[in-house]
This record gives structure tokens, sequence and C-alpha cells, in this order.
């Protein structure tokens, strides 16, 4: 296993949501190297469990390590003076999917709080909602409809924290109760919702 803070964080963060009993879209779940300017991210979702394929109800959650990061890191490591902090870029982003009719941004943005609870000592901001609209090959089909709303933030990680990982630990452990209580409130809206998927039932 790769000893690095940032998979620290995957850890502690996945730890969570599992532990908050959310339900891992195992197809959505990525792990990038950007090979020009050398970025690393990280790329989950989780969803309700029972909630069908894909789910109506969803987070997409992402890490960032950007490169100047590293860079910081890899001099702490080697054991150069700790000046600026690295940081983690998180983004929490709750989507609602599969909608038969153009949602209501208000109606959603009732039910989210401006702010994320903290993780550390921050806190994720709420930006404004996008509404997607897919159409189909079959125009005698039904469009189907998303709107999402995206939380986003940076987690500066301490000394303490780069010489003991399982910081992250607690750091990380408000996520998932947080986003486990934001799925099930945006569940209980009432949007007339698309079936789910049928490939492959018998």
């Amino acid at each position: 296993m790769l000893d690095h803070v940032f998979t620290d964080a995957i850890g502690a963060l996945r730890d969570a949501l599992e532990a908050a009993l959310l339900e891992r879209q195992a197809f959505e779940e990525r792990f990038q190297v950007d090979i020009l300017l050398g970025d690393v991210t990280w790329e989950t979702s989780y969803g309700l469990p029972g909630e069908g394929s894909p789910p109506r109800i969803l987070a997409d959650i992402s890490l960032d390590w950007p490169t100047w990061a590293q860079t910081a890191y890899r001099k702490w490591y080697i054991g150069e003076p700790f000046t600026e902090p690295p940081e983690i870029l998180v983004e929490v982003t709750m989507r609602i999917q599969r909608l038969c009719e153009r949602p209501d941004p208000g109606k959603v943005l009732d039910v989210l709080p401006e702010w994320s609870p903290h993780i550390g000592g921050e806190r994720l901001e709420r930006s404004g909602p996008t509404i997607e609209q897919v159409y189909p090959v079959d125009p005698s089909d039904p469009s189907e409809l998303a709107i999402e709303v995206s939380y986003e933030g940076t987690i500066p990680l301490t000394e303490a924290t780069l010489v003991d990982g399982s910081v992250l630990d607690d750091q990380f452990g408000a996520i998932g109760g947080w986003v486990a209580s934001t799925l099930v409130r945006l569940g209980d809206l009432e949007f007339a919702f698309l079936p789910p998927d049928t490939e492959g039932d018998s």
C-alpha cells in the first residue's frame, strides 16, 4: 500500500462514507494523474441504499492533490523547514437525477445549508445550482433532467497530520453523516422520476 498522506485522506473519507451506510457506485470511482501538470485526483460517488441504477440521489465526491501541494509535502518529507502547509482540495456535489421535469432550484436550495460541517478547521462553501438536460436519441422518448449543487473548499494539512495520517479520520469523520443526512433530505423532496435502468434484469 502506498504510504502517502493523500492516500490516507482517501481512506479516511471512504471509511466515513461507508460508516454512514452509504452505497458506493463502484464503476464511478477514478484515480487520475494529470501527466502534464502533475495534479492527482480521486473521484467517487455514493448513494442511498436501494436507490436503483442509476440512483435518483447521488453525492459525487472528489479530492484533488495539486502539484504545489506535493512539492510542499516532499520538502517536509526530506526534512526541510515546514513553511507553507500542503492542502487537499475537496468538492462534494449533491445531485438529483432521472428527473422527468425541470426542477425548481429554490426547492432544492431550501434543504441545503450554505456551508458544510467543519472538516478539521475548515468548511466547504455551497455554490449555485446547475441544471442538466439530456435528450434521447429517439425523440419520442422523454428527456432526462438533473440538478446538482456543489460544495467546495480546501483542507490545509498540519505538520501533525503529515506525521500521523490517522488524524484525518477525525477531520473527515463528519463528512459521512452530513452526506447521508443531506441525501435523505433531497430524497424526501417531491419530484417525478424516470424509472431506473432495466438492462440486464431477468
